[in-house]
């Protein structure tokens, strides 16, 4: 019987050349009427340590297919995704599941902190999924709470939590085992404007004050805007590798960048 091999975790933040993800040549098919139909077709491109990037796309341009072959939630068809140098297709689920809880950090649009716990559990449950004890980390935990404006909520219930904070807790929660990477998936499209606003500037701060490395994954101009690069996604394919980079832009920018690439 074969047994997965479960890798190493992290220490610290990659440092040096190797980039903290990278896509090579990313297909992912999906079969209609008998034919191998591209849901993502051919994307590369990679994220060094520290660096806050943004995946700008309408609605079916396959952002979450490409979001889940990032993430190891599923394999591509081609090509390869590297985390840390280590590729996540050279295993099976068990192997992508290990990587997935010490070195990926996720950020959801509907929050998923699960309700019978304290903000306090939920942001301290990777922890001990990873079978360590929250207590040996606590200061860091307590800073991570301050740094995110939800210390004094620390033993509330999220059905006491409005969504701007609910989605506070889930940063917390997604950096709580200081993982290189960190997936936003449309992370203010169940927020107001304001609150929107907020957390984008909250994970900003998180990738400067924490170096992080954030790649978010939107429909919103304005959230795009917020990153260091944009990549442009149509048709499952980036637009020619056409991308803004260094940024934060303005949101006039990333508009006329979609209307010279026809999006």
């Amino acid at each position: 019987m074969t047994h997965a091999v479960t890798p190493p975790a992290p220490t610290s933040v990659p440092t040096g050349t190797t980039p903290v993800l990278e896509a090579r040549g990313v297909f992912r098919f999906r079969t209609a009427d008998g034919k191998q139909l591209p849901i993502v077709r051919d994307v590369s491109f990679s994220l060094r340590a520290g660096e806050f990037a943004t995946i700008m796309g309408p609605s079916g341009s396959g952002k979450s297919t490409l979001l889940h072959l990032l993430a190891g939630l599923d394999k591509p068809s081609a090509g390869q995704v590297l985390l840390t140098g280590q590729d996540l297709g050279g295993g099976d689920e068990e192997y992508r599941a290990a990587i997935r809880r010490t070195r990926i950090g996720f950020i959801f649009q509907f929050f998923h902190l699960l309700p019978d716990l304290t903000v306090e559990e939920n942001v301290t449950l990777p922890l001990r999924i990873a079978g360590e004890n929250p207590k040996k980390h606590a200061a860091r935990i307590d800073s991570l709470l301050q740094l995110l404006g939800v210390d004094k909520l620390r033993k509330r219930l999220p059905v006491a939590l409005s969504g701007g904070e609910m989605q506070r807790v889930s940063i917390a929660r997604a950096l709580s085992t200081q993982p290189p990477l960190v997936l936003a998936d449309e992370p203010t499209g169940n927020l107001s404007s304001k609150a929107g606003e907020e957390v984008v500037s909250l994970l900003r701060q998180v990738c400067t004050r924490l170096g992080s490395t954030i790649l978010l994954v939107t429909h919103n101009p304005r959230d795009a805007a917020a990153g260091d690069r944009v990549l442009f996604l149509h048709d499952g394919a980036l637009r020619d590798n056409q991308e803004l980079t260094g940024g934060p832009f303005l949101v006039a920018d990333v508009f006329s960048r979609l209307q010279e690439l026809g999006i």
